[in-house]
């Protein structure tokens, strides 16, 4: 890989487990029934089955097993639990992986070889089993970069599979995309100091360096100011200490014969949000690092396309780097700001940054697409933890969809959808209404659009539905909607949710489903 090294584990394929046993140092095995061990992988049965005979719980708990014929003469059973229930989906895959090495890492494992026999209910579910089990061995940037001999869980990472082509394809695809989100979480979990936007933008830069990707950055504050005001209004507190100060990340690839699609990104990347001079009181403004994630999560996919190097798609990517700071220069509720696309923005609340960082970014975009307009070519994206009202609709462990009409026409919120619940990076899907138009219409002459109410997105109704048409507003994508010339399909994702615990290790969602919808069957 060009670049800095991320230090994602080296997985190495096998169709054996009874060869080569110094090579691993014991099994995990995910599954829901040992009933299914046949073939290449009875070995495994037999030591099960003497264990079962003593413990009747072994279907139902993470137990280590000793299993003189096997590599390390120890198996791990790690299991899925039923697979067959209305409301059973892949993630039990991932979960158990994550749970079996987890379990083998205490059990003083560095060579583990992951097994997860042949699945019919779920297609994938050995790529995303070997997802969970690389989620558990990430190991954050700041200690990789501080101890050096802490810098991997596992000297390397074994998988079992059928056949060699398999193999081949499993490890080729899981390993591109734990690089993405291992780039996601690196930007996205790093502290507020660590992940600054300089640093940002130097990490990035490292990166994609020599690569198919390319990145330019935008640091200088004039040309910030003119080309994205509101943008800049956010920086404009952080942009008197050099360490702090914003910078927009552009980043490109265009993949091998006729471009049949372009998908245009837009992440937010608050790299710390005081809440401005509506500061966050009362001990919420912890983990408020992690508002960067939309913004990681675009330089995620990009380290997914440099490395799998699709056919016929153009993506383009911009990165939103800014710090959401209080202080005697910070923008205030009630100013009015006139956005890129000439829209009077009246500001409402200094702690709906997220949407002001975006915004003349997706117009930027929107204008991009423009420039090379061709119906059903382009999708807009923007990526967000832009709101805690996401959390409370729908839980800790889906991001939301909503689209504008060309795309609910085209039903990009479904497929997205689709691909995430195949993959365990799940969706749920709201949609913008006229109510959320309405909100954020201007409340008196001053203005042509209300930025946001003085109430969290929490305590107000459609909470994170609103923010969309705010984006959809303000950017000028209103005029690209079905009654158009030349609509425009954008989708709003907000992984205010998905994104991972606080303390904890972000999850770097969407990277996987965003892949899926559009890079691995190019591939």
């Amino acid at each position: 890989m060009a670049g800095a090294k991320l230090r994602v584990p080296e997985i190495i394929f096998t169709t054996q487990l009874q060869t080569n046993l110094l090579k691993f140092d014991g099994v995990v095995l995910v599954t829901n029934t040992i009933d299914k061990l046949s073939g290449d992988l009875k070995c495994l049965k037999t030591p099960l089955d003497q264990y079962k005979s003593l413990d009747a719980s072994l279907e139902q708990e993470v137990v280590l097993v000793h299993a003189p014929d096997l590599p390390g003469a120890r198996v791990i059973f790690s299991p899925t639990g039923p697979l067959n229930r209305d409301y059973d989906d892949v993630r039990r895959f991932s979960d158990a992986a994550t749970s079996g090495i987890k379990r083998a890492l205490k059990a003083g494992m560095v060579k583990p070889i992951l097994v997860c026999p042949p699945e019919g209910l779920f297609k994938d579910a050995s790529l995303v089993t070997v997802l969970g089990a690389l989620h558990a061995l990430y190991v954050p940037l700041e200690i990789r970069e501080a101890h050096k001999e802490k810098a991997t869980k596992v000297d390397y990472l074994g998988v079992w599979a059928s056949g060699e082509e398999e193999g081949k394809k499993l490890v080729q695809l899981a390993s591109a995309l734990e690089e993405g989100r291992t780039v996601c979480r690196d930007i996205g979990g790093s502290d507020p100091e660590r992940m600054a936007a300089p640093n940002v933008a130097d990490y990035v830069q490292n990166i994609f360096r020599n690569s198919v990707v390319s990145v330019s950055v935008t640091s200088n504050l004039t040309t910030l100011q003119e080309q994205y005001p509101c943008f800049a209004a956010v920086n404009r507190c952080a942009k008197g200490v050099a360490r702090h100060q914003g910078r927009v990340i552009e980043l490109e690839y265009a993949g091998e014969g006729a471009i049949d699609k372009t998908v245009l990104l837009v992440g937010k990347g608050v790299t710390y949000d005081t809440g401005g001079a509506d500061i966050k009181a009362g001990g919420i403004m912890a983990g408020m690092h992690r508002d960067k994630c939309g913004a990681a999560a675009v330089a995620g996919l990009f380290q997914v396309l440099s490395i799998l190097k699709p056919k016929g798609i153009k993506v383009i990517g911009a990165m939103a780097m800014v710090r959401n700071s209080v202080g005697s220069d910070c923008y205030v509720a009630d100013e009015i700001i006139t956005s890129r696309a000439k829209r009077r923005i009246r500001v409402g609340n200094t702690d709906a940054e997220g949407r002001m960082a975006m915004l003349d970014l997706l117009c930027y975009m929107k204008e991009r697409a423009l420039e090379e307009y061709e119906p059903n070519h382009f999708e807009l994206f923007t990526i967000a933890t832009l709101t805690g009202h996401a959390i409370r609709a729908v839980g800790c462990n889906y991001s939301i969809i909503m689209d504008n009409g060309p795309s609910r026409w085209a039903r990009t919120a479904q497929e997205l959808q689709m691909a995430g619940e195949e993959v365990g990076d799940p969706f749920e899907i709201s949609t913008i209404r006229r109510d959320d138009y309405d909100f954020h219409k201007g409340k008196s002459e001053y203005e042509d659009i209300l930025q946001c109410n003085n109430l969290p997105s929490s305590a107000t109704a459609r909470g994170h539905q609103s923010p969309a048409a705010f984006l959809i507003m303000g950017s000028g994508l209103d005029k690209h909607g079905i009654d158009s010339e030349k609509p425009l399909r954008y989708s709003h994702i907000d992984i205010a949710g998905s994104s991972g615990p606080f303390p904890g290790v972000p999850t770097g969602s969407p990277v996987v489903a965003l892949a899926a919808k559009y890079i691995l069957h190019r591939v």
